[in-house]
């Protein structure tokens, strides 16, 4: 976890905020995404890995209302004893919970009561950011602004498969995504030479960081060659053309299996109609635009495409060599955007690096040398997932902007869809 933190500071995304501001920030935040959602939209959930809205707004009060108000906060009683049942995710130190696969059941508590139970939590969270808190309530609060902050990520790739489920294939935030017209054309895909060597990857001691990022250790990295921009829908197109999804020598083995089982012919959410493709998008259905990034593919999807074009993914390792010293900018969710946008290339620099889609890497989720968990029940947070995982870095146009560093470490199974991924090709030099 990141150091201790001043009783009157707290930094956020490399912004300096007092931390009942970053907190009020955040907490507003969550509750305009469910502005305009009714009480169904916010209770179905679409399948096991997604979340109803209203979960995610009550479980990131829970976590506040566990792990920073009942310690720190001396006389304070607990909103509804039930809903540490309800709202716990996966922390077994702390408690039973509701079955991940079953919160769409969760009827009750309606949508109001919800809202009720984070007015409550902030009402108690102001009064003790008010006083002096103790330095490790600080840290977990830091800690629980950023995990809100997953959590409104996950709210909106989870609103949007529930409504790429229904029949009216309802707009989350209507309106045209491309007001201005059609796309321009990027710049055609350079590559871009990053040197090898020995050097540090890994979060250092300043700022905050989660566990997974730590410590900061050296690698030994080979010459190798990034994109200078992700792969974009009108390659995805070609690779489809070209027999991508029924050509069995582009895929791993349990790839293949997936292709077999589920079907797959086009990433999640396509639909081919009469004369071009559509995607679902937070803005409802939408031309498939073929100069913006490609996102919605799997793991094993991203390796297919990348053996068919003679190119390979990064590792984590590279793509984080190559992001040092690059600006934490580009298409984040507070763009209002909601879907990545046609990158911009400027000369031998990177575009997209950040932003768009979160990327694809080589590199399985494993912990670092003599890493260390949180302590206690926050210990579960990152490292009891180190299995079965594989890393993805950027962020993407879901992502708040604050929310992302060059060592943040993202991770899904290989054949997760759903989220706004995609990938970025490399080459050895």
């Amino acid at each position: 976890m990141g150091t201790v933190l001043q009783p009157q500071r707290a930094a956020l995304g490399g912004t300096q905020l007092r931390p009942a501001e970053a907190y009020n920030n955040v907490r507003a935040t969550s509750r305009s995404l469910a502005d305009g959602l009714s009480d169904a939209d916010a209770t179905v959930q679409s399948m096991d890995d997604a979340s109803p809205a209203k979960w995610h707004l009550a479980h990131t009060s829970w976590f506040f209302e566990t792990f920073v108000l009942v310690p720190f906060a001396p006389g304070y009683r607990l909103f509804d004893e039930h809903f540490g049942y309800l709202f716990n995710s996966y922390y077994d130190a702390v408690g039973d919970r509701q079955p991940r696969a079953r919160r769409g059941m969760l009827t009750r508590p309606a949508l109001q009561r919800v809202l009720d139970y984070r007015d409550r939590v902030d009402d108690a969270m102001r009064r003790l950011l008010e006083g002096t808190p103790d330095p490790a309530a600080l840290e977990r609060i830091e800690l629980g602004i950023h995990h809100e902050q997953q959590h409104q990520e996950l709210l909106l790739t989870d609103l949007l498969h529930l409504f790429a489920q229904t029949p009216l294939l309802p707009a989350y935030r209507p309106g045209p995504l491309n007001p201005d017209g059609p796309s321009a054309s990027p710049a055609a895909m350079a590559w871009i030479s990053v040197p090898g060597g020995i050097g540090a990857v890994g979060a250092g001691s300043d700022g905050f960081a989660f566990d997974c990022e730590r410590p900061c250790h050296q690698v030994l990295l080979q010459p190798f060659s990034l994109a200078s921009r992700p792969v974009l829908n009108g390659e995805w197109l070609a690779f489809i053309q070209d027999g991508g999804y029924s050509t069995p020598s582009l895929w791993l083995a349990d790839g293949w299996d997936r292709v077999q089982e589920e079907g797959w012919t086009a990433p999640l959410y396509w639909r081919s109609g009469d004369h071009e493709w559509q995607t679902m998008t937070l803005r409802g259905r939408e031309p498939v635009d073929p100069m913006a990034p490609v996102c919605h593919v799997s793991w094993f999807e991203a390796e297919a495409f990348a053996r068919w074009a003679g190119k390979r993914l990064p590792t984590e390792f590279e793509w984080e060599r190559a992001a040092a010293g690059t600006p934490v900018a580009g298409n984040f969710a507070d763009s209002g955007r909601l879907q990545p946008a046609p990158p911009v290339t400027a000369g031998a620099d990177f575009a997209a690096l950040f932003g768009d889609v979160w990327e694809w890497t080589a590199s399985d989720f494993a912990p670092y040398p003599r890493f260390q968990p949180l302590a206690g029940g926050l210990g579960e947070y990152n490292g009891k997932f180190m299995h079965g995982q594989r890393v993805l870095r950027g962020g993407s146009c879901v992502t708040p902007a604050s929310h992302v560093r060059a060592t943040y470490r993202n991770f899904f199974q290989p054949e997760k869809r759903w989220q706004f991924s995609g990938l970025r090709l490399a080459e050895d030099s």
